[in-house]
């Protein structure tokens, strides 16, 4: 049995793996919005979920015809998921050449073409997945008899402390040896478990294989769950509905105490597996010494799995001080280890160790994986808070736990027990004050506005200059006269007269006011629907602005609408969402990126990137990127430590002074330039961006050894080697 769980421990890891790089180059290819993440995710449990079912079907159906071990079916199906790791990547590469030439402009159309190509891609690896475990289970059942009956939970908890230790490895991984590097040793520990499952396979079985029919009736109520098999069924895929959708409330919850990087995300991730592998673990021991007993159908574990499910409410609370560890260790955990501990609970009950009933039960809960994240992201959120999103997803469960029967009810309280009554009223009391009594992150802004969408939870605050935009409790911008000169700077330095601008990441949208301030057409493009709609918090004018002839807005990810679009821009204009380490942000500082925005640009036309400060390994990577996209870039420091102008063209950019630069402006927009910057002139102003010009090799120089910023390699967003061993 040791073999086996080496066996899933890995398979587990590699699955993690396989997620989180499948869909960043999925990202990469077809747009980096919350629907296109919802696809491939959706796409994967999907493939999981019929890869268990199905699996467990042809195994009931065919088993008995088949000669050979099951274990040699598993090393097979390993071979096959090590295939998926060099084939994922060119189908999703084929798939958005092949979507380049149907010339979609419309945005639904893309999707619905793009997930129809996801799903073809994902789904059939990912059903090899799904199939290990009813296989698994069939050769323990030939093998270990003795074991079959929580064989599911046994796999289970294998495969969950893989995926926990997928969490964090592969971050490293990634940051050594890139996307595809990091994949070929995905690959390569697929083929070692193929290899390992085949040898393993031959020795000599020690029992005789089990009969492959299925049992004249479901398993015996000594070993499965006493309540009616729909409600198990029911629990299931609550348990997943329940699980995924959390985690899309969590992440909304504690962004703003971890920030955007890919670390926060994954330690999220990683207690979330950590303790749902406790709780399995602890459900293992706990199973060896009930095995006849019914009392886990009881109200109280129901109970406190929707208690424990609002405890982020006070964790994610600003008006209590506490390390982000902690917030995350007391919001996140409890809820963890109680499902950890029912989901395979649940699914060695109905099955018995029958592949074909644990195959069908775990593509239940599968389901319920694929709809919970829907269910928060493009329903709940968009109308409610995160608060009640979390007190709507827990309250069927303290319902069902103040309802349901106890299995092995006791009379009254007794030896100085309490009644089991008591004790469910006084947690489900605990629960109401917790709903009532906690406050979101944007109670602690005194004057706010908030919208929610299906991307994310956007507040404007503040007065006057100090107004902030928050984006998921992130600081995004604020009225900064930098801003402006992302607009100026690089229309003022063209060789000749405007016709069109864009700019991608509208933000408080004062770059997108200066561009219009020019009169000429300018098109903005932001991923989240809610950051234009607060454009009037900041800007007065703003509601006026957008309904102008010379506006036109997208929402879309800006990199997507340039692959979908043929129009060209004089001025495209770049300000990616803060921190410069902030998850997906690499994809707009990436050369690929750069040679989709070569192909926008008019003949003498300027693209203008903002680069936050940033590492000097940064800094280099990204300065390596556009000098080798572009024949021709400047470069302009803002201030001593608030960032860089990239400026690069197909051609030349003219070598003007400031007052050469100040003549080129129209009068709204001399105006506009100086409206934060009292006292001073356009050409001062000018001045003080051009003195600081420097070259670009000198910025490479910082640090010669960085590559250039690439999609593969997104020296940006994984770093924790690089600082920790300098």
């Amino acid at each position: 049995m040791g073999w086996y769980f080496l066996f899933f421990f890995i398979s587990g890891f590699c699955s993690l793996l396989y997620e989180i790089i499948w869909l960043r180059l999925g990202m990469a290819q077809f747009g980096v919005t919350s629907a296109l993440v919802s696809i491939v995710i959706s796409m994967f449990m999907a493939g999981l979920g019929l890869g268990s079912w199905g699996g467990g079907r042809l195994l009931h159906r065919y088993g008995n015809r088949i000669g050979f071990s099951a274990l040699r079916i598993y090393a097979m199906t390993e071979l096959l998921i090590g295939l998926s790791a060099i084939m994922v990547p060119r189908q999703l590469q084929w798939g958005r050449t092949l979507l380049e030439h149907t010339s979609l402009s419309s945005s639904a159309a893309y999707y619905f073409f793009s997930g129809i190509w996801i799903a073809l891609t994902l789904v059939p690896w990912c059903a090899c997945m799904g199939a290990t475990i009813p296989v698994a289970m069939q050769a323990i059942r030939t093998d270990y008899r003795k074991e079959a009956d929580r064989s599911f939970s046994f796999l289970y908890l294998a495969n969950v402390l893989g995926a926990a230790a997928g969490t964090t490895l592969p971050l490293l991984l990634i940051e050594l040896y890139g996307f595809h590097g990091t994949l070929k040793i995905g690959a390569a520990l697929n083929i070692f478990l193929a290899c390992s499952a085949m040898g393993f396979s031959l020795r000599k079985p020690a029992e005789l294989p089990l009969p492959m029919e299925r049992p004249a009736s479901r398993p015996s109520s000594a070993a499965r769950m006493p309540a009616a098999s729909s409600g198990v069924l029911f629990l299931l895929f609550g348990t997943g509905l329940t699980s995924m959708g959390m985690e899309v409330v969590w992440i909304r919850q504690f962004t703003p105490y971890l920030g955007t990087v890919v670390y926060a995300f994954a330690s999220i991730l990683g207690l979330y597996l950590v303790f749902t592998f406790l709780g399995s673990h602890f459900y293992r021991s706990w199973s060896r010494n009930h095995t006849h007993e019914a009392n886990y159908d009881g109200r109280l574990i129901w109970l406190l799995l929707g208690f424990f499910a609002l405890f982020p409410l006070i964790t994610a609370d600003p008006q209590f001080k506490m390390s982000h560890f902690l917030r995350l260790l007391i919001g996140i955990c409890p809820f963890s280890a109680v499902l950890g501990f029912v989901t395979p609970m649940l699914v060695d009950r109905w099955s018995g160790g029958d592949p074909d009933l644990a195959g069908s039960a775990y593509a239940v809960n599968v389901g319920g994986c694929i709809i919970g994240p829907l269910l928060s992201g493009f329903i709940l959120l968009p109308l409610i808070s995160e608060r009640w999103v979390l007190s709507v997803l827990a309250l069927p469960w303290i319902v069902i736990g103040l309802y349901r029967e106890w299995t092995s009810e006791r009379p009254a309280a007794q030896g100085g027990k309490l009644h089991p009554k008591a004790i469910s009223g006084f947690v489900a009391t605990l629960a109401l004050i917790i709903v009532f009594v906690s406050r979101g992150y944007e109670d602690r802004f005194p004057h706010h506005v908030v919208l929610r969408d299906n991307t994310a939870t956007v507040i404007a605050t503040g007065e006057g200059m100090r107004k902030q935009l928050l984006v998921n409790g992130v600081g995004i911008t604020s009225l900064m006269p930098v801003t402006k000169m992302m607009a100026h700077l690089p229309l003022a330095f063209l060789d000749h007269a405007p016709q069109n601008t864009l700019t991608i990441c509208f933000g408080m949208g004062t770059t997108y006011r200066s561009l219009l301030s020019w009169g000429i057409p300018s098109t903005a493009v932001e991923l989240a629907p809610s950051v234009p709609r607060v454009f009037g918090y900041f800007h007065p004018d703003g509601p006026e602005l957008l309904r102008s002839p010379l506006s036109h807005l997208v929402i879309d990810d800006g990199r997507r609408y340039l692959e979908r679009t043929a129009a060209r821009y004089d001025v495209i204009t770049i300000d990616p969402p803060p921190p410069v380490e902030a998850a997906g942000s690499s994809m707009l500082y990436s050369k690929e990126f750069y040679s989709i925005v070569t192909q926008h640009l008019q003949p003498g036309g300027i693209l203008q990137q903002w680069l936050p400060y940033g590492d000097a390994a940064v800094r280099a990577s990204v300065a390596r990127a556009i000098k080798e996209s572009f024949p021709y870039v400047r470069l302009f420091q803002y201030g001593p430590d608030g960032g860089f102008h990239f400026l690069a063209s197909n051609r030349p950019i003219p070598n003007r002074n400031s007052a050469q630069l100040a003549q080129n402006l129209p009068s709204k927009a001399a105006i506009d330039m100086v409206e934060w910057s009292p006292g001073k002139t356009p050409a001062q102003v000018f001045a003080e961006i051009i003195g600081q010009e420097t070259s670009i090799d000198q910025f490479i120089a910082q640090d010669p050894r960085a590559p250039a910023m690439q999609d593969n390699r997104p020296v940006n967003e994984y770093y924790v080697l690089r600082r920790a061993l300098p």
